[in-house]
């Protein structure tokens, strides 16, 4: 069974504007927690035991979050060990080569909310690797990934013009080790920065990742207007 997970936060959260100015955008609070406290919450309850996350804006925020927490996080700050001038979605995976070694592990974005059995779903510890998706009616604006009749990744297809895809990318990913050399053959992107989809277009074009649907919810926490929504949806559930 599964039982790591890597949260990437180190981002500055620039779309938050203001209110991520003095602090991380996973450390706003939603009716009187963190969000991050959320996510961390239905990663627990999905069985998973040890988290891993990689800060950088503002960690100590996230470092103090994380001893207080009720289960034990190691926080590993990326900005500490690469610097402040590399960017990228890889980073975060990049770093745990070393810790993680040969074991399988989740990856999820720390600035976004998933159910608890959606999250079950990708708790799979087999041969492939897995992408997260959910059907959206502005695949415009997304990242969506084809796959072939069984369920395989083909490609990924950032913000398409013309209709390829309804499947969008959630940034939620279950990864073997064959991530970390995929990692190693990518360079920078168009703007500047290493993303975890080339690496994963690499496992694709080698037939080692998989897509699962979402069967229930996932919410993004990068706007304003995010706090508001998410606060009348835990009100809710």
């Amino acid at each position: 069974m599964i039982s790591t997970v890597v949260i990437s936060a180190a981002g500055r959260g620039t779309r938050m504007k203001h209110l991520a100015k003095n602090k991380p955008k996973h450390m706003i609070h939603v009716n009187g927690k963190p969000f991050l406290w959320y996510l961390l919450e239905n990663l627990r309850a999905a069985g998973l035991q040890k988290f891993f996350i990689v800060a950088g804006y503002q960690a100590e925020f996230i470092e103090e979050f994380a001893r207080t927490y009720s289960c034990p996080i190691r926080v590993i700050n990326q900005f500490a060990v690469l610097g402040e001038g590399v960017y990228g979605t890889a980073l975060p995976v990049k770093l745990m080569r070393d810790i993680i070694g040969a074991e399988q592990f989740l990856s999820v974005a720390g600035d976004n909310f998933y159910a608890t059995d959606d999250i079950k779903q990708f708790m799979r510890d087999d041969q492939y690797s897995y992408v997260g998706a959910t059907k959206t009616d502005h695949p415009e604006r997304m990242g969506v990934l084809v796959t072939d009749s069984a369920g395989h990744l083909e490609r990924i297809v950032e913000k398409p013009q013309t209709f390829v895809s309804d499947l969008a990318n959630v940034s939620i990913y279950k990864f073997t080790p064959d991530i970390f050399p995929a990692i190693d053959r990518i360079t920078l992107s168009p703007r500047g920065e290493y993303e975890i989809t080339d690496a994963i277009t690499l496992l694709a074009a080698e037939r080692k990742m998989k897509v699962i649907e979402l069967s229930n919810y996932w919410m993004d926490f990068g706007n304003p207007s995010d706090i508001a929504r998410l606060s009348k949806f835990l009100k809710k559930t």
